[in-house]
């Protein structure tokens, strides 16, 4: 696995002396009113720039260990880690001397372990495949936004097979929730690593849907 760029999402903690209770007083009002905002908006991990700088660093890796591509091929995993898939296909392309690279978009909607329950949010609206060359006896790069149970992994590399067998299949995303993991999978390159809770929310933002780059983490789902 390659050592991408550490980021450790922890409470703090605040150290309270032995004064009377009616003199302690955890948080000010305007701490309260700075945590409160913070739960509403989120904590910024990555900025614009530094999110940029993190996709460079990871397509400058991939350049070291794949080379030019040959043989390879990048699948994004619909619909999050199109996005991602798309900068780093395009970076790549630059970096090569625009050198063409097999790129596919997968849907796993219907590889999932949890589309037939009942979770209350109403029918599941499948992506479109688009794969229109083999992986057999290719590498395959998976990309996808957010590792953090493993499950949409899993249903990737499931769905995966039906275009052929592979020769090996790697994985790189932008954000690594390594302590919330259901599933013995691990990424092979990955952006920023946020150590949290498992009921926090990380949210990945872009220029073409949200109007910025950046990655935000919230005490919970907003």
């Amino acid at each position: 696995m390659s050592d991408g760029g550490h980021f450790q999402a922890k409470r703090t903690h605040r150290c309270q002396g032995r004064s009377s209770a009616k003199h302690e007083t955890p948080y000010t009002k305007h701490e309260k009113r700075n945590n409160f905002a913070a739960m509403q908006t989120g904590k910024t991990l990555l900025t614009r720039e530094r999110f940029a700088l993190t996709i460079e660093r990871l397509c400058h890796q991939l350049l070291e260990d794949w080379g030019d591509f040959s043989n390879a091929c990048i699948i994004g995993i619909q619909p999050r880690g199109i996005l991602l898939a798309d900068r780093i296909c395009q970076r790549l392309q630059e970096l090569t001397g625009n050198k063409p690279i097999d790129y596919g978009k997968l849907d796993i909607t219907f590889y999932r372990d949890d589309f037939r329950l009942p979770d209350g949010h109403g029918p599941l609206s499948p992506h479109p495949n688009e794969i229109n060359f083999i992986v057999a006896h290719k590498r395959v790069l998976l990309v996808d936004d957010v590792l953090y149970t493993g499950r949409t992994i899993s249903a990737a590399l499931a769905a995966l097979q039906h275009y052929g067998r592979p020769d090996a299949v790697e994985l790189l995303v932008l954000v690594d929730r390594r302590f919330n993991r259901h599933l013995p999978i691990q990424p092979d390159y990955f952006g920023i690593a946020v150590d949290a809770l498992d009921e926090a929310y990380v949210k990945v933002r872009w220029q073409e849907t949200h109007g910025e780059d950046e990655i935000l983490l919230f005490d919970k789902k907003p």
